[in-house]
């Protein structure tokens, strides 16, 4: 069922409480009736055009087309190009992204869409006035050169023998984030080897480049315009002179390294961590390495792709990783605001289900800069073991905190002493690893995407100070005092916060006046109050909130397309927290959600939502537009009712 919200309000705030009321019952059963047999939650995750088209490339390369998939993926494809430009972006109504483009482009193709077709031709010229596919970032022309479309000079040179350099060198696999590490190890080992892709239908993209392929002698970019930048690809020239000279024994070693690392964290049917890209490199370097089809190895692998297909009847996508833990663990706290407990079996069905995942007995790559600090974190995904997300952890903490603190008091002590042992040295956190901040590798040509390193964030951070406080710890204890501290050092000029995992300003603002309510700050203080009027600004002329994922430029940072209802849930979910219930911005975010369109517990929302990768890589959460407004609403209601002023917990 469709809803309009035509509705009356009724008068006053007594009609808007009765009727959030009404909603929060109406999507709180919507969202119990989404649950899996096991207890817990899970929605989709969408990326833009780039996953399926890998997807289908990935079938290609293999010379294992197969139709009946990559038929229902072209529609996807063909559905999200955007008419306005004519080629892909990076997220809904985005502007045009000339390597999402080239990859989506060449997919069709590979499918069998006509290039004079109307879409192919008109999503051509975008790609050619854009300088043509030679100017696609690192990892597209990986992707070309794997196909023959381009010449292997086009990439960086990258050796797998990187692999064995001492963790004092200026580069180390150690010194680079999770999802870096999972996606260069096996990239290393295509590199050195240099296959072919089958491409069983011998299609090529010449039409996409403005000269031809080997004729282009500027592939490769300083990636920041620095002088280190400057000189890194100073040395990629003379590499390349030098490589045929290289020893085999040692890249011999170096894929011997390579494999070392990936197969035990291949993590059964979820793959090398969790995460499509590293995934799907690892199928290409076990079919590079001479891997039988019928290989345990290359057939876990393999399937650990197909399980991130979405597939409906009129189309689908390959999603970039699933997302269970998240999703049950900020379910949970949805369901427990609007009324559920530990005694409804929803509740503890979820909160049996987390604490099975509950990582004790793996030490993963964080384990690097805090050798002896026991396991104790969950990962975003099924299994993830060695790749324990710190964000994840602090808000499954906080649930089974809300649940039950005595039943799962091992579990949640467990994930305090992880948590507080992940700290890093200026006090804040980062989302895998421990001061991940070697910045000077962002200036390597390999490095033009931007997303190298995971440092310590404003976001994560908040949420790890809000599980403390959640837990009884107040500013005496050493990592709320620190992690505060980087808070107020963080805080941008406007009073907002950057977010890194989420849209953008108003997501940070939100975590982190949560994680300032939960720890008893004096919510008057100047820089509260700064960061309340910043929020209150941001409004927009419907009640709602909209920020563009184009704010993560920074010249581009107040822009907005449209109010959604998850940033209006963070919004209002900020304001509550900083005493302002009573306050018209509150009263209008709350009207904005009762009456914005939903199905059922389910709110409209195109527009993404969530960062992989600022300016490079951006999500949509299908969740967050049920459960935070469910959120929200609950929210509203039990503090208006309670005559409270401010949440009690640490969300």
């Amino acid at each position: 069922m469709d809803e309009t919200q035509a509705a009356p309000m009724g008068k006053g705030r007594e009609g808007s409480i009765a009727r959030a009321e009404d909603v929060v019952r109406t999507a709180r059963d919507w969202l119990i009736g989404t649950r899996h047999a096991d207890g817990y939650l899970t929605f989709e995750l969408e990326a833009d055009a780039t996953i399926p088209a890998e997807y289908i490339l990935l079938n290609h390369y293999l010379g294992e087309p197969d139709d009946e998939i990559e038929v229902k993926l072209a529609v996807y494809l063909r559905n999200v190009r955007e008419e306005k430009h004519g080629g892909w972006p990076l997220y809904h109504d985005g502007d045009f992204n000339i390597s999402a483009s080239v990859k989506a482009y060449y997919a069709l193709k590979l499918v069998g869409d006509d290039p004079d077709a109307p879409h192919m031709r008109s999503a051509r010229d975008a790609i050619l006035a854009h300088g043509g596919a030679a100017k696609a970032n690192v990892f597209t022309r990986i992707a070309l050169a794997l196909f023959g479309q381009v010449p292997w000079r086009a990439v960086p040179v990258m050796r797998v023998e990187a692999l064995l350099m001492p963790r004092w060198a200026p580069f180390h696999m150690d010194k680079v984030s999770y999802w870096s590490r999972t996606v260069m190890v096996p990239l290393l080992v295509l590199a050195v080897l240099k296959p072919t892709a089958r491409n069983p239908r011998q299609v090529d993209i010449r039409e996409l480049f403005v000269h031809p392929a080997d004729d282009e002698q500027n592939y490769l970019v300083n990636p920041t315009g620095h002088w280190i930048g400057t000189l890194c690809l100073g040395i990629d020239k003379v590499a390349r002179v030098l490589e045929p000279l290289f020893p085999r024994a040692f890249e011999e070693r170096g894929i011997q390294r390579a494999l070392d690392f990936m197969m035990p964290r291949l993590n059964s049917h979820d793959g090398l961590g969790a995460i499509f890209p590293a995934m799907a490199n690892t199928v290409m370097a076990f079919d590079a390495l001479g891997y039988p089809r019928d290989h345990p190895d290359y057939v876990t692998a393999r399937q650990s792709i197909d399980k991130l297909l979405s597939i409906k009847n009129d189309g689908g996508y390959c999603q970039p990783c699933l997302s269970p833990v998240w999703d049950t663990a900020l379910g949970g706290h949805a369901l427990m605001e609007a009324g559920l407990d530990i005694e409804d079996e929803v509740v503890r069905d979820a909160a049996d289900w987390l604490e099975e995942r509950q990582i004790l007995n793996v030490v993963g790559d964080w384990a690097v800069n805090r050798p002896g600090l026991r396991p104790g974190g969950w990962a975003f995904q099924y299994n993830n073991d060695y790749y324990p997300d710190v964000d994840d952890t602090a808000v499954v903490a906080m649930f089974l905190h809300r649940a039950d603190p005595v039943r799962y008091a091992e579990a949640i002590s467990r994930a305090e002493e992880w948590v507080v042992g992940m700290q890093s040295k200026n006090g804040g956190w980062g989302a895998f690893d421990i001061d991940n901040e070697y910045f000077l590798l962002q200036h390597i040509p390999f490095a033009d995407h931007g997303a190298l390193l995971d440092p310590q964030t404003a976001d994560v951070s908040a949420r790890c100070i809000s599980m403390l406080a959640q837990l009884g710890h107040g500013v005496e204890h050493p990592a709320v005092r620190r992690g505060l501290e980087y808070l107020r050092r963080e805080q941008e000029p406007d009073g907002s916060w950057f977010g890194r995992w989420g849209n953008n300003y108003v997501y940070g603002t939100w975590s982190v006046l949560c994680a300032f309510n939960a720890v008893g700050e004096d919510m008057a203080s100047p820089h509260i109050r700064t960061a309340v009027e910043w929020l209150k600004s941001r409004q927009c002329a419907d009640g709602g909130w909209g920020e563009d994922c184009a704010s993560y430029w920074q010249h581009r940072r107040d822009e907005v397309k449209n109010s959604t209802p998850s940033q209006t849930s963070w919004a209002v979910l900020a304001l509550l927290s900083a005493g302002e219930a009573e306050s018209d911005e509150v009263r209008r975010g709350i009207r904005y959600l009762l009456e914005a369109p939903r199905d059922a517990g389910h709110w409209d929302e195109k527009y993404f939502n969530a960062v992989g990768f600022p300016r490079v890589f951006y999500l949509r959460y299908h969740g967050y537009s049920a459960y935070f407004p469910l959120w929200t609403l609950a929210r509203y209601v039990n503090m208006s009712r309670s005559n409270a002023n401010q949440p009690r917990y640490g969300m």
